[in-house]
């Protein structure tokens, strides 16, 4: 079990830290703190580590050191509970951290979710101890949670982060152009890049801007840099700003957003910066940010670009540069499942056939429907988002000819749109207004609800998509354009963008019916399992006179007192109604045998409906397999194991616990009975 022993940061006691069981000798996390500043650290020798800190001046004004220790801590765990620490203290805002944030790495190793079990339970006594404020789900929809430089790097973002930086230092390039799918980091990568090449040694002299195209979120990372310590708001900089001042480096967020001379607002004052770097009229933003800097360092996705302002991909192209790609998904639950799915269908591709475990993906024919949803999850998860193609007029902005109570109806229901472009995701009456492209690009939600308009529609007879260029209302993202397919293009990667901004779920409405046919058919259809039916598509039925229904395998048995054997061979296929099988999980079928859960209703001879789950949690009715016998009982964690839980009106069975040692895993998570 995880502990916290509290010492006075001084000289005169550290000979106390020295005589405490966890000084020396055994890998330990600590909490340095005093005032409003903190430092977060592990040794396998706090004793002489503090030594070392009490010489730092900056360190030195702290006045507690905190040893979080456990006699199951270990090195890969100690590094692991360090960075997860500074994630969190760095965005809980008790502190502000002296740490930097190089080699703060995501790795995995032997047991990592029981030592993540450890840390949350370890914050709760933090709260408790008043060295933190926030719940760990409060500080996840932070926005300085999910932007701050104290990120811990997946494989590939650390690789192409020392590349570059090796690159700078040993002076082998000058450009670098990271590509990236939504939701693999390029933000991440961006901001942790900042803060590393700020504090390095080797490149702190270096005059460094952190360029964002969007408004929107220039304005959330500028708050962000302004709670950390080292960075101020104002290093985060709009295209325009870069011409004012010489830099040495330029980080381009976003930079499939960086403009050209078409389709803009203010073609004076674009021609001014052109004319003050002495380029040619028709030069780009990309030209201003290569003039203004040595080295440039691109974030970029070419399905990212949104509309003809927007920098062409072969002026990427022709530049030198030195190119990576982030693959690793970090946003959506569902992984690069969910992201090729929604590229394969948007270039009229047959989806392949994947699953999306533990994530919500559902096509409403009801936009009340699909509003209520949302509400619904954002009253339980927060950050849960309604938005929508730039398909209706804007009649409620301010100063808008016409104003109007609502910009957009359907099937009577009246929404307006985002009342405010910056931060709309944060603001405070953002769950009743409907998110444009503009104020969602590069913001990540829990949960996000998509309103295809009726500018993008479907030709089932030609089997291709087709636009409604007169059902289009962003004049700057259609004007000048006279190929259809190049607006097709652009309303595909406004919709792409759209689809790909949930880490737990993504709900839609089509507005045009033979698109929310064609969505219908590879959701539910010959390709059931996009939509979780795993393995189970030929079987799914939907007839006039029954309820459609899924065909599972049945397992034969599994034991409601003493544990019985637990045969891996279904004995059959059982169908049950499709309405008890959320879309993208895997299920499968028991029959029981005994009385320990009859309190519950689960009976001898049952047949019960289970959902495959290696993580069920304290409280709930599971499936586990102990050795090659299984049983059901209700379980509870401890530090030390897993407690069996009976529920029944006979005496004769008592609580079972299983400690380390014993050979045992959780299959599965009781759903309803089915017999």
């Amino acid at each position: 079990m995880s502990k916290i022993k509290t010492f006075p940061f001084s000289e005169d006691h550290f000979k106390d830290i020295r005589a405490y069981h966890f000084g020396q000798n055994w890998p330990t996390v600590y909490l340095i703190e005093g005032g409003r500043e903190a430092y977060v650290g592990q040794s396998t020798d706090v004793f002489h580590r503090s030594q070392q800190h009490y010489k730092l001046p900056e360190r030195k004004k702290l006045k507690n050191v905190h040893l979080i220790s456990d006699e199951e801590f270990n090195l890969s765990a100690s590094y692991d509970i360090e960075a997860l620490l500074i994630q969190y203290m760095a965005a809980d805002g008790k502190y502000t951290l002296q740490n930097g944030n190089g080699g703060l790495k995501n790795h995995n190793y032997y047991d990592r979710v029981k030592y993540q079990s450890k840390f949350e339970k370890l914050w709760e006594h933090l709260r408790d101890s008043g060295l933190a404020q926030h719940t760990l789900d409060f500080i996840k929809n932070t926005d300085l949670f999910k932007y701050s430089p104290y990120k811990s790097l997946t494989e590939d973002q650390l690789m192409v982060a020392e590349s570059i930086v090796e690159d700078i230092v040993k002076q082998k390039a000058s450009r670098f152009l990271v590509h990236g799918k939504p939701g693999t980091g390029k933000t991440i990568l961006a901001t942790y890049l900042f803060k590393y090449l700020q504090e390095n040694e080797k490149t702190k002299q270096l005059k460094i801007g952190l360029v964002i195209p969007m408004a929107s979120l220039r304005g959330t990372i500028a708050k962000v840099f302004g709670s950390i310590k080292g960075l101020k708001a104002n290093m985060v900089l709009g295209p325009n700003d870069v011409v004012k001042e010489k830099y040495d480096l330029l980080i381009v967020d976003e930079s499939h957003r960086l403009q050209r001379r078409k389709g803009i607002m203010g073609y004076g004052a674009y021609d001014e910066v052109n004319r003050k770097l002495g380029l040619q009229r028709d030069a780009t933003q990309l030209d201003w940010i290569i003039k203004s800097s040595k080295y440039q360092i691109f974030m970029y996705d070419e399905f990212q670009s949104v509309k003809p302002a927007d920098v062409r991909m072969e002026d990427f192209s022709k530049l030198s540069k030195k190119e990576y790609t982030l693959t690793t998904q970090m946003r959506i639950g569902a992984g690069d499942a969910f992201v090729n799915f929604i590229d394969e269908v948007f270039s009229g591709q047959s989806p392949t056939e994947v699953e999306f475990n533990n994530y919500e993906f559902k096509l409403f024919t009801s936009i009340d429907e699909m509003i209520h949803a949302i509400k619904q999850k954002n009253k339980e998860e927060g950050l849960a988002r309604l938005v929508a193609g730039y398909a209706w007029p804007w009649h409620t902005k301010p100063g808008t000819p016409n104003t109007q109570d609502c910009d957009i109806e359907i099937e009577g229901i009246k929404l307006i749109w985002n009342s405010t472009m910056r931060d709309w995701v944060n603001s405070p009456n953002a769950i009743n207004e409907v998110g444009c492209i503009h104020t969602i690009q590069g913001y990540d939600l829990n949960y996000v609800a998509v309103i295809i308009g009726p500018e993008f529609g479907y030709n089932s007879k030609r089997d291709e998509f087709v636009v409604n260029r007169e059902h289009y209302y962003d004049k700057n993202g259609r004007n000048g354009i006279t190929d259809p397919a190049e607006l097709e293009l652009y309303i595909k990667n406004i919709y792409k963008t759209l689809l790909t901004r949930g880490i737990k779920g993504t709900y839609m409405y089509i507005v045009d019916d033979q698109l929310r046919k064609y969505f219908k058919n590879l959701i539910t259809g010959d390709v059931a399992s996009v939509d979780g039916f795993e393995n189970y598509s030929d079987d799914f039925v939907e007839s006039p006179y029954v309820e459609a229904t899924v065909s599972l395998p049945l397992y034969d048995s599994i034991g409601c007192g003493e544990v019985a054997y637990a045969d891996p061979n279904s004995v059959e296929q059982i169908d049950v109604p499709a309405s008890l099988v959320s879309k993208g999980a895997k299920y499968f079928v028991l029959r029981t045998s005994g009385d320990s859960m009859n309190k519950i209703g689960i009976n001898d001879g049952d047949l019960i409906l289970c959902q495959k789950n290696y993580q069920a949690s304290s409280g709930s009715i599971a499936v586990v397999l102990i050795g090659e016998d299984a049983t059901l009982k209700e379980i509870r964690y401890e530090e030390d194991g897993l407690v069996l839980i009976p529920r029944s009106n006979n005496l004769v069975h008592k609580e079972q616990k299983l400690i380390e040692g014993d050979e045992f895993k959780v299959l599965g998570v009781f759903i309803k009975k089915v017999n």
